[in-house]
């Protein structure tokens, strides 16, 4: 591996076009091998004395120097043909800065920019015009000006061989002069106490923290603290008690401590230490943590300790389990001679490999984003009315298709309730019961409408073809049809308590306790005998048919609530199937007995005798009847329609995947799902799954992670037909039947849908930003496939149209008659495909996880020739960049990627980031990158995460030019 430089120098050019020029040039000429050089002076038009230090490369395997000369100044008249003489210009206007590369004899041109600065008013707008205009003049400007200055670049590359000749006189002198951007980068990855762990930014205002932990723990112990509460007391969590072990024993041996446990004041001495800004500090003490032996010298064996160390303080198994094989490629790469040992050195050399793969114009979008970053920066209204006023109005214009449909419901719901209120106010019935009758009746009437209502939600397969086939979608917002039946259901809720609460706590006890002639009016309905009590209004139909539909509501409502759905609360056992995914379905259906109950309850009512004014079955009749259509679709479409399992694998995170064949006629779009039946498991319950599988795939699949019983009891059944793989596929369990027909062995599956969700409208918009938790990440692995099928689909046509071309002049040439068939055939299936960049973003927990679409992943990066999609895998249990405990990992992850093109975390040739991502920055380099576009943003996982996304959409929606629109999968 080439060792690589990052230098800085100055070289300016003479004015008027003089032939001599004085070029100020600070350069090192990198050599291998362990020994510290100092440079010389020397003498020449390009020589300079210089006392400074350069780092020793990474390997003998390679001498080669890259270095880089920046600020150079031209004269750009003699290239400026537009230039007139004499012009009043700034002095730096009159000049180009261009910073080359230059590796050997190799010359690149890294940037070409105008040395004048730009004002700060102008400097956005420059920097964005640049962007946009560099097609058009760039190219020939510099093309121009290279040409022009050629002998430059050649002179200094000649000069540049001459220092590179030199040998260097090696120095005793221990610490390096290092490039700034190279040694930022090598300070970031390797702290041992960060805002997290440390509990302040310094290391005074972090010991105060760890004082105070100290007290607490040493209470016992006669103020020694031993080694086994060291990460404790420091701020590290109890996963990193390993390598806080190996971090005190390795301070200790460096100030020569026996025993394992020190006092507050060795504690304050071992803080200073790993507290230290210093690289140098630092990098000591990771060699300490490494050199076990303190010989001062890392073997083979002691790399493996430390990898194994901090892979399990990462929680990475499969690093663990191969901690050898990747002890050896360190080894080989910073002990090429075979010693068997290498030196603090080679690991500085390491540490000090900056990023590399950095775009030309990094300067340029740093500035942009500092641009972005202030516009951003929120402003405090100061009038309390105009605040309000902002708000109210990003908020319409965020959620006006949510806000028009509830203003319809409530408005409806009102009128019915006012409507009711008033009719009763005219009747009877008031002089007996007064206004609690209305109250009663009025919350009567809106609960009959949102019983009937309630029902629409959930007819998938009208809202799916509502979704594709009409212009509906525009102003009715089908993705939240989940959240519309909650809302519903809350006001059922508070009808059944208008309409109960006001019957047995008003209406009842009046006419119990009323005179003659109060009740007098009342005999027509309730007969001559007064009601004596509670007990006569209860044992008739309409109060023992009230009373079940309330207590029937109430169990269903209980276990839909998350607490018990999510199975969230810490019951005792015999309770414990009160929670769960099957409890809530089980009691959901409880719907069927209820709407039964309640057109009974509704017949026989106490004050309406005449069956045409009897109006709970008209309102219940056309929604039942469409929901019952809609299970009759579901149970003849998945009987005529079987599906043959074709492979199943059991994958780390208890997790099946199951692929099938795709029943004739089947047409989905990326980002559906669809409902799954096992009769093995239970016959009736159906469940929803993403679809995983891309249209344009020949099968089905849908990957099914264990969080319930039914779930869990589906992948036991699965999991006895199924042997550990062979012949190095994935998965920890798998069965295969590629060959056609069905195996017996397979559970009888059944399959329903697919139905529409929000993710399906990704082709609506030119850039999408995909996020998935966990297995959240199921509906975008299906997208990430389908764009990667549309770009492929799109460049055929555009070579058949190329083709088609050509042929056409052909036959026009040759005066032929032969008649063109070509377009009328045309695959139609990109139509309405606008997406030209994807962002993907997967996190998840476990290093196992990247086992589910390892296949998918390695496919999209082999595809992705254009570049149109940028996945971003992160792995949450890994420390975040900076932290020592995850520094060896990131070395062994760069040496790994860079020699075999496989991530060490994911297995993939995706590379792997640590932690978790940061969001904010995440949407602002979209926003930069993307202005004035449409960014639609699509999200599946667990609701924590929700309310983030969905404000930094919005926020940058109104602060830039980039409108981000949330979606988020509802099942």
């Amino acid at each position: 591996m080439g060792s690589r430089r990052h230098e800085e120098g100055l070289m300016t050019s003479s004015e008027n076009n003089s032939d001599t020029e004085s070029t100020q040039l600070s350069t090192a000429a990198g050599e291998s091998g362990p020994a510290e050089f100092e440079r010389r002076a020397f003498s020449g038009p390009l020589g300079e004395p210089h006392n400074s230090y350069a780092p020793s490369s990474l390997s003998s395997k390679s001498t080669r120097a890259w270095r880089r000369i920046k600020s150079a100044k031209f004269d750009k008249s003699a290239v400026d043909s537009n230039r007139t003489p004499g012009t009043d210009q700034n002095e730096d206007d009159a000049y180009v800065e261009i910073t080359l590369d230059i590796r050997d004899d190799t010359v690149a041109v890294h940037s070409v920019q105008a040395a004048g600065g730009a004002s700060n008013e102008d400097s956005e707008l420059a920097l964005l015009a640049k962007k946009t205009l560099e097609g058009k003049k760039s190219s020939s400007f510099r093309s121009s000006l290279l040409r022009n200055t050629s002998s430059h670049i050649r002179q200094v590359s000649q000069e540049l061989k001459r220092l590179a000749s030199f040998s260097k006189r090696p120095s005793n002198a221990r610490r390096f002069d290092r490039t700034k951007s190279a040694t930022a980068h090598a300070l970031k990855s390797l702290k041992f106490i960060t805002a997290k762990t440390g509990g302040g930014a310094s290391s005074s205002s972090g010991w105060v923290a760890v004082e105070k932990r100290f007290d607490e723990l040493t209470v016992k112990s006669n103020g020694l603290l031993p080694s086994s509460l060291f990460g404790e007391c420091i701020g590290m969590n109890k996963e990193s008690k390993e390598f806080a072990g190996e971090l005190f024993r390795a301070i200790a041996r460096r100030r020569n401590i026996s025993g394992d446990a020190v006092n507050k004041a060795q504690l304050r001495e071992f803080w200073e230490q790993i507290s230290d800004e210093s690289f140098d500090s630092r990098l000591q003490t990771f060699f300490d943590m490494v050199d076990r032996d303190a010989d001062g010298r890392i073997t083979e064996e002691e790399v493996r300790e430390i990898i194994s160390l901090s892979a399990s303080a990462n929680k990475l198994s499969n690093i663990q389990k191969q901690a050898k094989e990747y002890s050896a490629l360190i080894m080989e790469e910073l002990d090429p001679d075979g010693a068997g040992y290498i030196m603090v050195e080679n690991l500085e050399t390491l540490l000090l490999q900056a990023p590399v793969g950095q775009s030309v114009s990094v300067n340029e979008s740093r500035v942009l984003s500092q641009l972005l970053s202030q516009k951003l920066k929120p402003t405090q209204e100061n009038n309390p009315i105009t605040r309000w006023y902002e708000k109210t109005k990003y908020f319409l214009l965020d959620n006006w298709q949510r806000v028009w449909v509830m203003m319809l419901w409530l408005g409806v719901v009102s009128g019915l309730f006012v409507y009711k209120f008033l009719q009763y106010k005219n009747k009877a019935a008031f002089e007996a019961m007064g206004y609690c009758v209305c109250i009663a009746k009025g919350g009567a009437e809106t609960l009959k409408f949102n019983m009937a209502l309630i029902l629409l939600p959930v007819c998938r397969n009208t809202i799916t073809w509502l979704r594709n086939k009409t212009k509906l979608g525009v102003v009715v917002p089908f993705d939240d049809n989940l959240n519309f039946h909650k809302v519903i259901a809350a006001g059922i809720a508070v009808g059944v308590g208008l309409h109960a609460g006001a019957h047995l706590t008003c209406d009842f006890p009046r006419l119990i306790h009323a005179t003659e002639e109060e009740y007098e009016p009342m005999v027509p309905y309730f007969g001559e005998e007064q009601p004596p009590n509670y007990w006569w209004f209860v044992k008739g139909v309409e109060g023992w048919t009230g009373i079940s539909i309330v207590v029937l509501m109430a169990i269903a409502f209980t276990l839909a609530t998350p607490w018990f759905r999510r199975n969230k609360l810490n019951l005792p056992k015999p309770l414990k199937k009160l929670t769960g995914f099957n409890a809530f379905w089980y009691s959901h259906h409880l719907f069927v007995i209820v709407y039964a109950l309640l057109i009974v309850h509704g017949i026989k009512l106490y004050l309406t005798k005449e069956w045409y004014q009897k109006t709970t079955w008209m309102y219940l009749a056309v929604p039942v009847v469409l929901y019952a259509c809609e299970r009759l679709i579901r149970a003849f479409r998945s009987s005529i329609k079987p599906v043959k399992i074709l492979k199943v694998a059991v994958y780390p995170g208890n997790v099946l995947a199951l692929h099938m064949s795709k029943p004739q006629g089947f047409k989905y779009k990326s980002g559906q799902y669809m409902f799954v039946n096992c009769a093995a498991v239970s016959p009736f319950e159906w469940h929803p799954f993403s679809i995983t599988s891309a249209p344009g795939d020949d099968y089905l699949s849908v990957h099914i992670r264990t969080l319930g019983d039914w779930t869990r009891q589906l992948k036991t059944v699965f999991s006895e037909v199924c042997q550990p793989p062979t012949g190095g596929k994935s998965g920890l369990l798998r069965a295969d039947n590629m060959q056609g027909g069905n195996n017996p062995s397979f559970p009888k599956i059944l399959i329903d849908g697919p139905y529409g969700a929000p993710a399906q409208d990704y082709k609506k918009y030119d850039v999408v930003l995909l996020v998935g938790l966990g297995i959240g990440a199921t509906p975008m692995v299906s997208i990430v496939k389908d764009i990667i099928n549309n770009m492929k689909m799109k460049g055929k046509e555009d070579d058949d149209s190329i083709l088609e071309s050509s042929l056409e002049m052909g036959r026009v040439s040759g005066n032929s008659s032969t008649p063109n068939h070509s377009s009328s055939g045309k695959n139609k299936s990109n139509k309405g495909f606008k997406t030209r960049k994807a962002y993907y973003y997967w996190v998840t927990r476990e290093q196992g996880s990247f086992e589910w679409f390892k296949g998918i992943l390695n496919e999209v990066a082999d595809m992705d020739e254009k570049g149109v999609i940028e996945i971003h895998n992160y792995c949450t249990s890994v420390y975040e960049e900076g932290d020592a405990r995850s520094a060896l990992i990131a070395m062994l992850q760069s040496l790994h990627h860079a020699k075999n093109g496989v991530d060490v975390v994911s297995g993939t040739r995706v590379k792997s980031h640590f932690a978790k991502p940061n969001w904010r920055q995440v949407y602002k380099d979209i926003a930069r990158h993307h202005p004035d576009s449409r960014v639609g943003v699509f999200y599946c996982g667990a609701p924590a995460l929700t309310k983030d996304l969905k404000e930094l959409a919005l926020h940058f929606s109104r602060k830039t030019t980039t409108k981000f629109e949330f979606h988020k999968e509802n099942f």
